[in-house]
């Protein structure tokens, strides 16, 4: 009985404490001198990826990552954490969910994992798109928003139990799949020193992104982004006839 090959994918963001600032030119968000971090959805991928290996159900955990060369700072941390190996696919430019599933889709051919964990969103855009389009572009069954992971590795297969609006369902995929991490899946753990230093002599690859030949297409131009108005929305009212009123002209209201 041997362990499976698991893939996690981990993106490097704003962290979570830092209040975001939007560039002067209203191009985007000010990400010079600003702390950044691994996605915390995608550490919990990371800490659950450790853990079933600690279990003897992986024998190895490949993090990717795609982004600037920055990026190796959040790789470093997953290996920290417990990922066997990494590789950052370099690009300066801020890809849409599809075009980061046929990159993702590229790694897995050549990688050949059998598991794919991944955060179910990235703080920065909440997206939520890349892991269900990751599967159906690889035609591998997936199981969203995960509480609770149990792999079987006799029988090639995997237990998810995840949170809909209605409560809790319970899926049973075979492998290989795509899993997107929820909350309350795990609580990561603090990272030890001793770890951290011998992150440092993990490999670490980094490929251009240039060098896939992947045809990427630009879905999304960003016209302009603004921060959202201080003003106070709300209205104080003396009476219900005058609710009423404001309710009968609500467009004027707002």
């Amino acid at each position: 009985m041997t362990g499976i090959k698991c893939l996690v994918c981990v993106k490097q963001v704003i962290d979570y404490s830092v209040k975001v600032r939007v560039k002067s030119d209203g191009s985007g968000v000010e990400t010079d001198q600003v702390k950044l971090s691994m996605n915390p959805f995608d550490e919990i991928a990371v800490e659950e990826a450790v853990r079933q290996k600690e279990a003897g159900l992986l024998n190895e955990i490949l993090a990717v990552s795609i982004g600037p060369l920055r990026a190796q700072e959040t790789l470093r941390v997953a290996l920290a954490r417990g990922a066997d190996k990494a590789i950052l696919i370099q690009t300066e430019e801020a890809l849409p969910p599809i075009s980061v599933a046929k990159i993702l889709k590229n790694i897995v051919a050549s990688e050949n994992p059998e598991l794919i964990l991944m955060g179910k969103q990235a703080i920065d855009d909440d997206c939520n798109q890349t892991g269900q389009m990751l599967a159906a572009l690889l035609g591998w069954p997936q199981g969203t928003f995960a509480s609770q992971l149990t792999v079987n590795i006799n029988d090639k297969t995997v237990k998810v139990t995840r949170e809909v609006d209605g409560g809790l369902e319970t899926l049973s995929l075979s492998l290989p799949a795509v899993i997107t991490t929820d909350l309350r899946l795990n609580e990561p753990r603090y990272l030890a020193l001793p770890n951290v230093m011998r992150a440092k002599s993990k490999p670490l690859t980094v490929k251009p992104l240039a060098e896939l030949n992947i045809p990427l297409k630009k879905h999304i131009d960003i016209l302009t982004v603004e921060a959202p108005s201080n003003e106070r929305q709300g209205l104080i009212l003396n009476s219900v006839e005058a609710l009423i009123d404001k309710l009968k002209n609500v467009d004027k209201v707002i």
